[in-house]
């Protein structure tokens, strides 16, 4: 195999200064249109954490809440507290990071980028995993479980159930948001990355390689 001097040899490194150009020039209307896809979330996440908080009904049958419904205790108690913590927690991160986004040159060091893409990755599983946790407890609310004996609670107190299920749906609606979220941040990171190179054995010219 015929040996290739060093300075044809392929080049892994990040260009800062070629990423930093590069995402000076990015439009305003992209930053102000990744700005309202991160302050929509805030909105989302306190309508489903003040309508948990607040679901309660009384009736013939007693009083239930978010925090005390049979289905939503003992083992699974902390099911429902997780929807709301996690929706607690994803409204002050998206307020955070849509007032970083509006920032001009808010994507121009590296170690911001890499926050906000490991940061949106993180939320958008913690969201995801709060509501399909709520998700099984709900349907057995509904459902019930035959083989442990557990009636269905909803049959009683179908208003608390009806907004337990509104909250949970505006969850998945979040996750929506943050799954969009994910692939902006993820694209603005690895295109700083340059392309793997690779060398013409022909021509001994370096090739970028963009995909197999």
């Amino acid at each position: 195999m015929e040996k290739i001097d060093d300075h044809l040899k392929p080049s892994h490194s990040v260009s800062a200064g070629a990423a930093t150009e590069k995402w000076e020039e990015v439009s305003t209307g992209i930053r102000t249109a990744e700005t309202m896809l991160r302050v929509a979330p805030v909105g989302l996440c306190v309508a489903a954490l003040v309508i948990m908080l607040k679901d309660s009904q009384t009736n013939e049958y007693g009083e239930v809440s978010y925090s005390n419904l049979t289905a939503f205790s003992g083992n699974n108690e902390l099911t429902i507290r997780y929807l709301v913590h996690a929706n607690g927690i994803c409204a002050g991160y998206s307020l955070l990071s849509a007032a970083i986004a509006a920032m001009p040159g808010s994507s121009s060091t590296m170690p911001r980028v890499w926050t906000i893409f490991c940061l949106d990755q993180i939320l958008t599983y913690v969201v995801l995993a709060a509501g399909a946790v709520s998700t099984e407890v709900l349907y057995l609310a509904y459902k019930g479980d035959d083989a442990i004996t557990w009636s269905d609670a909803c049959s009683s107190f179908g208003s608390f159930c009806h907004k337990a299920t509104a909250s949970v749906i505006i969850t998945f609606v979040v996750v929506c948001f943050y799954v969009v979220l994910s692939l902006i941040s993820s694209y603005k990171l690895f295109t700083r990355f340059d392309p793997p190179a690779t060398v013409d054995s022909n021509k001994n010219v370096e090739v970028a390689v963009f995909g197999s």
